[in-house]
C-alpha cells in the first residue's frame, strides 16, 4: 500500500544518507580483498531492508555512524594531543632593528645593534618595532620576546634576565630562571622577561620543530599488538559473514528467522571494539608522553618497556650532570685562597672549558673580581698570561711539569689524594712555582637520581651502571646510590657497552640509558633504548626514546605509564572479546531479537574501550576535560549534520538565532 511505498522510499533514501560512508568503506575494504567489519554492518542493514524492518535499517546506520565518529574523534584528539605543548611555534617574532640616522636615511641594512648591558627594559621602545614571519629570520637578528610570550627562535640572550618555562621540552615543572649568554629555544614560554635574543635557527631549523617532526613520524605507526588484531580480524571477518548464515540455516531453515539470526550474529560479532583496544591507550600514553618531557618512537616502545626487568644506565650525562663541581681548593704555604681564586679567574674568563666554569662561578659566589691577567694564550693541557709582569699558568700537572713548574710537597700532596679518590685538578702557578691546586668532582649525581633507583627497583627492574670512567670510581659512584659494586662496570668504552648489552639483552628484556651519540650502538642493541640530554645530536635513529631535558626521573615515569598502559590495552581486548562472545550466545538463545538492540549493545563496549584507553593520559582533572572537549566536538558534529540534512545553511542558523 502507498504508506508502506512511501515509508519504504524514506527509509531507503535516509540508510543512504546516513550510511553512506560506511557502505563506501565497505566497497574499498571488498575492492582491497581484506574484509572489514564495515561489510558485516552493511550487509546487517541490507537484510533488515530486505525484511522490511525500515526503522531498524534507519537506527542501525544511524547508530553506526555516531559510533564511528566518536572513535575517529577520540583518536584524533588522542594523537593531536600527543604534540602536547610542542605544537606550539610561533608564526611571527618582534625583530628589532635600529633607527636610520640621519646621515643614512635610506639605509635597509639589515644589521642590529645590540643594547648596552645596562639598558632597562624601556631601551627596547628605542627602536623600531617590527613583526616578521619567522620563515624571514636569518641567523643574527635580533629578537625581543616580552612576559608571557613564546618564543619564536633557538638563540643567545645578549640582554635581560627572566624565567623560562621549560615543560614542553622537559617536563620541568617550574621555571628556569635565564640570564645573558644562556641558550634560549622555539616553543617555549618567557614567564619573566623582557628578553633580547640572537637568533641561530628559526621556523623548521629549531630543536622543538625537530621534536615536532619526530612525534608526527611515529604516532601513526602501528603496534605489534595492533597489527596481530589486524591479521586477526581480517580472518574473523569472512568467517563470521559464512559461518553465520551457516549456523542460522542449521538451526532454523530456510526461514525467515534464520535471516534475523544471520544478521544479528553479523552485527554483534563486528570487531570494531576490538580494533580500538590498543590505538587509543597507545595515543594516549604517547600525548602523556610528550606532555612530561619524553619523545618515544611509537606504541612498540611502551610495549617493550612494560617487559623491561633489567636497566642499563650510563653514568656520565645520565646518572651525573657531566658538569664537573669543585671540590677544593689547596694553597702553598704563603699564598692566599682569595688571591688564588681571582688569579685563576683572570685566566679562566674567556675559556669554554668546563673547569673555567667552576672556578668562575666560585668566584662570583664569593664575590671576587677577576685578576686583570693580560696576554692570554691556551697550551697543549692549560692556559697561561701575564699579571703585572709575572708569568701565571694553570693547567694540568704533567704540562706545568713540561714548562719547568716546580710542585711542592703540599700542593703535590693534594694532587694525589684528588688522584685517588678519581678526582680531576687543575694547577695554578706563579713565576714557575705552584700555589694552588684545584680539585674537580665528575659524579655529582642528577637530582633525582635516587627516586629513579627506588622506583625501578620498585617495578622489579635490576639496576646496572656502564662507563668508560675508572672502575673504582663508578663502584664508589654506585655505592653512593646503593647499587652493589658487581652490577657496576667501569672502563668499558662505546664498542664494549654495545657488546655488553647484547649479551644481557640475550636473557632479560633490557633498557639501556645513554647519551644519544658516543652510546649510540649500546642503545640500538637495547630493547629499549633512551637518549638522555639535549646536544644536537641526541637522536631518534639509535634510541627509541629520547628525553631533552635533564631529570633522570623522566625514566621511572616512562615505565609506570609503559605499564599502565599494557593493562588498559589487556583490558580492552577482555572488554571486547568477553561482550562479543556474550552477544553472540544471547543471540543463539534466541534472548535478543533487535538488530538496533545489538548495533546499541555492541557499540556500547567500544565507548567502554575508548573511555578506559583514554584513562591513561594525564590526570584525574586532564581526563575530564579531555572528555567534555570530546563531547563537545560530537555535539558541534551532530549540529551540523542536522543542519546538512534540514537544508540550513550557517547563515541562515545564524538569522534564526
Amino acid at each position: 500500500d502507498i504508506p508502506n511505498s512511501l515509508a519504504a522510499g524514506v527509509a531507503f533514501f535516509g540508510v543512504i544518507f546516513a550510511g553512506y560512508q560506511m557502505f563506501q568503506e565497505a566497497f574499498a575494504s571488498i575492492q582491497n580483498r581484506i574484509l572489514g567489519f564495515q561489510v558485516l554492518t552493511s550487509l546487517a542493514v541490507i537484510g533488515a531492508m530486505y525484511l522490511h524492518e525500515w526503522a531498524e535499517a534507519l537506527m542501525v546506520v544511524g547508530l553506526v555512524g555516531f559510533a564511528s565518529n566518536l572513535e575517529d574523534r577520540a583518536l584524533i584528539k588522542a594523537r593531536e594531543s600527543m604534540q602536547g605543548g610542542l605544537d606550539r611555534l610561533p608564526r611571527r617574532a618582534r625583530l628589532l632593528e635600529p633607527r636610520p640616522s640621519e646621515h643614512e636615511p635610506h639605509s635597509h641594512s639589515r644589521s642590529l645593534t645590540v643594547l648596552p648591558s645596562s639598558a632597562a627594559a624601556g631601551g627596547v621602545n628605542d627602536h623600531c618595532e617590527d613583526l616578521t614571519p619567522v620563515e624571514a629570520l636569518e641567523p643574527g637578528d635580533l629578537v625581543e620576546v616580552r612576559s608571557g610570550e613564546v618564543i619564536p627562535v633557538d638563540g643567545i640572550i645578549v640582554e635581560g634576565v627572566g624565567s623560562i618555562d621549560r615543560a614542553p621540552l622537559t617536563g620541568e615543572p617550574l621555571p628556569i630562571p635565564v640570564k645573558v649568554g644562556d641558550l634560549a629555544e622555539a616553543g617555549l614560554t618567557l614567564v619573566r622577561g623582557p628578553l633580547v635574543i640572537r637568533a641561530q635557527a628559526s621556523g623548521d631549523d629549531t630543536r622543538l620543530s625537530s621534536l615536532i617532526d619526530l612525534v608526527r613520524r611515529y604516532r601513526d605507526q602501528p603496534t605489534r599488538t595492533q597489527s596481530a588484531i589486524e591479521r586477526f580480524t581480517a580472518v574473523w571477518v569472512p568467517l563470521v559473514m559464512l559461518g553465520a548464515p551457516a549456523i542460522a540455516f542449521l538451526a532454523y531453515g530456510a526461514t525467515a528467522d534464520a535471516i534475523l539470526v544471520t544478521l544479528l550474529l553479523w552485527v554483534v560479532s563486528c570487531p570494531c571494539s576490538l580494533l580500538l583496544a590498543a590505538p587509543v591507550p597507545h595515543a594516549a600514553a604517547l600525548s602523556s608522553a610528550s606532555a612530561s618531557g619524553l619523545v618515544a618512537r611509537g606504541g612498540d616502545v611502551l610495549e617493550a618497556a612494560a617487559g623491561v626487568n633489567l636497566a642499563l644506565l650510563d653514568k656520565t650525562g645520565t646518572l651525573t650532570s657531566g658538569r664537573p663541581r669543585m671540590t677544593g681548593l689547596t694553597v702553598s704555604e704563603h699564598e692566599n685562597e682569595y688571591r688564588a681564586l681571582q688569579i685563576a679567574a683572570g685566566l679562566e674568563q674567556r675559556s669554554n672549558h668546563p673547569y673555567a666554569k667552576s672556578i668562575l662561578d666560585l668566584a662570583e659566589q664569593r664575590s671576587l673580581k677577576a685578576s686583570n691577567v693580560t696576554d692570554i694564550t691556551d697550551g697543549d693541557a692549560g692556559v697561561r698570561g701575564k699579571l703585572r709582569g709575572q708569568e701565571v699558568l694553570l693547567g694540568r700537572a704533567d704540562w706545568l711539569l713540561e714548562n719547568d713548574v716546580s710542585i711542592p710537597l703540599d700542593i703535590d700532596s693534594a694532587l694525589t689524594k684528588s688522584r685517588k679518590a678519581g678526582y680531576g685538578a687543575s694547577v695554578l702557578a706563579i713565576d714557575g712555582k705552584a700555589v694552588a691546586a684545584f680539585g674537580f668532582a665528575h659524579d655529582d649525581a642528577r637530582e633525582g637520581v635516587e627516586e629513579l633507583i627506588a622506583a625501578l627497583r620498585e617495578h622489579d627492574i635490576t639496576v646496572e651502571i656502564l662507563s668508560g670512567d675508572e672502575q673504582a670510581s663508578v663502584e664508589a659512584f654506585g655505592q653512593r646510590l646503593g647499587i652493589d659494586s658487581a652490577a657496576c662496570r667501569g672502563g668499558v668504552d662505546p664498542e664494549g657497552k654495545a657488546q655488553w648489552v647484547s649479551e644481557r639483552s640475550k636473557a632479560r628484556c633490557t633498557l639501556m640509558a645513554g647519551d644519544g651519540f658516543n652510546d649510540a650502538g649500546a642503545l640500538a642493541a637495547a630493547d629499549v633504548g633512551v637518549a638522555v640530554g639535549s646536544g644536537e645530536q641526541v637522536n631518534l635513529d639509535a634510541a627509541d626514546v629520547l628525553i631533552p631535558g635533564e631529570d633522570p626521573r623522566a625514566l621511572s615515569r616512562l615505565i609506570t605509564l609503559a605499564k599502565r598502559t599494557r593493562g588498559a590495552v589487556y583490558a580492552n581486548i577482555v572488554i571486547s572479546v568477553g561482550v562479543t562472545l556474550f552477544l553472540v550466545t544471547t543471540v543463539l538463545m534466541g534472548e535478543l531479537t533487535s538488530i538496533f538492540a545489538g548495533v546499541a549493545l555492541h557499540e556500547a563496549s567500544a565507548l567502554i574501550v575508548i573511555l578506559n584507553g583514554m584513562w591513561v593520559s594525564g590526570t584525574g582533572a586532564q581526563r575530564v576535560t579531555t572528555l567534555v572537549d570530546l563531547g563537545r566536538e560530537l555535539g558541534r558534529d551532530l549540529a551540523e549534520a542536522l543542519r546538512v540534512a534540514i537544508g540550513l545553511s550557517d547563515d541562515d542558523s545564524s538569522a534564526t538565532a
